[in-house]
């Protein structure tokens, strides 16, 4: 029985115990820094890539006649500024603009035109639609991007939420 009391009375386990508490907790926190900031590098992504999308669409109203070849890839239309830009044009340059860890479609882009003050109709975001005389000079086009971001806590399920970024700017080609 005294030997029992003695090794209870023991410390010599208990720094191993301590650390071993103490890096799980501090492992848990910094991969929850990590997620976060990956989650803020996403976000930034998403605002840019709004804002390059309204930007291509400002520059190629519908002031021009030659419709923009749509393909997304060099030397079909991205690069020159004088063409007209359907929806599914804006939506394919979006898409083309990848960042390292993010994958965006098609779907994930919606462009609407409006009148020239914010209150009036939109259209919906539909890939077939055809810009032929929404897009004149002084209306306004709103491009939202939206992603679906996957928030992963190890010992937690994994936590999924859509992240989206809205730019608009008036058209002035």
């Amino acid at each position: 029985m005294g030997a029992f009391r003695r090794s209870a009375r023991d410390e010599q386990g208990a720094t191993v115990v301590e650390t071993a508490l103490s890096l799980s907790v501090l492992t848990l926190i910094m991969f929850g820094v990590f997620e976060v900031c990956l989650a803020v590098y996403s976000y930034h992504f998403l605002a840019n890539a709004a804002h390059e999308g309204a930007r291509y669409a400002i520059v190629r109203g519908g002031r021009w006649s030659v419709a923009c070849d749509g393909s997304g890839k060099a030397g079909s239309g991205f690069a020159s500024s004088m063409c007209k830009a359907s929806t599914a044009d804006i939506a394919n340059y979006v898409v083309q603009r990848s960042f390292p860890g993010i994958l965006l479609t098609s779907s994930d882009v919606c462009v609407k035109y409006m009148g020239p003050t914010p209150g009036s109709a939109s259209r919906t975001c539909k890939a077939s639609d055809s810009v032929a005389a929404d897009n004149v000079p002084g209306d306004i086009v709103q491009v939202t991007v939206n992603y679906p971001f996957t928030l992963p806590v190890p010992g937690f399920p994994a936590v999924l939420f859509t992240m989206s970024s809205t730019s608009q700017m008036v058209i002035a080609e």
